[in-house]
């Protein structure tokens, strides 16, 4: 199987995520950000993640491929009960979020922004739905205040560094790909059991964190 993604999208982390838990074998396909012919082709729209089936059929869409990859064997792994907590916390942090991460993003060394043409493709479009990238910079410090506060609240919400209510649960690939996308913001403090969750949930999907790349 082949999955297209881009390396900053957290859609697309969490169909990483359920291949690495399960351990299953999946090349990793990474489209440049202004390649809007090959996913048109694909499923019909500019979109990521993109499951190639082995079969050629191609499936969009992440908590569908998460679905569909969890249940392939029979033995989902992602059985454990949802803690409505969690998903009133991600509610809050996604509010503003992306006014810290995506200018970030913009100036990264991603594979999908391999050319100018790509990197600027990205940041006239999200700049079109969040504002100017470096007006949100300035804001920096603000969004950084809340984000540590946050993860406070949350340091109080991880019942297990491998699963964060316990047993391996939606709630995780919910959760991941956001302290992942956290690890390109310099100045994010983290206590002690985010990181520990962040750090094994890093190991045991096999997806990379972006603390290299962090500004």
């Amino acid at each position: 199987m082949k999955l297209f993604i881009y390396e900053h999208c957290p859609f697309c982390v969490k169909a990483r995520m359920i291949f690495g838990l399960k351990n299953i074998p999946v090349e990793l396909v990474v489209m440049q950000n202004d390649d809007e012919a090959t996913p048109q082709k694909m499923v019909g729209q500019k979109i990521a993640p993109i499951l190639m089936k082995d079969d050629g059929s191609c499936m969009p869409e992440s908590l569908e491929i998460v679905n569909y990859v969890d249940k392939l064997d029979g033995e989902p792994l992602l059985t454990g009960k949802l803690n409505p907590a969690i998903s009133d916390w991600l509610r809050q942090i996604n509010g503003y979020l992306n006014k810290l991460t995506l200018p970030r993003i913009a100036g990264a060394s991603f594979e999908e922004f391999a050319t100018p043409e790509a990197r600027n493709y990205f940041k006239e479009k999200k700049e079109a739905t969040i504002g100017d990238f470096e007006e949100l910079k300035r804001h920096a410090d603000g969004f950084i205040k809340n984000v540590n506060d946050d993860l406070r609240k949350l340091d109080k919400l991880i019942v297990k560094p491998n699963a964060v209510n316990g047993e391996l649960s939606m709630d995780d690939i919910h959760l991941f790909p956001v302290l992942r996308s956290l690890t390109l913001i310099q100045g994010v403090e983290y206590p002690s059991r985010v990181a520990d969750y962040r750090d094994n949930m890093a190991k045991q999907t096999q997806v990379n964190l972006l603390s290299s790349v962090a500004a």
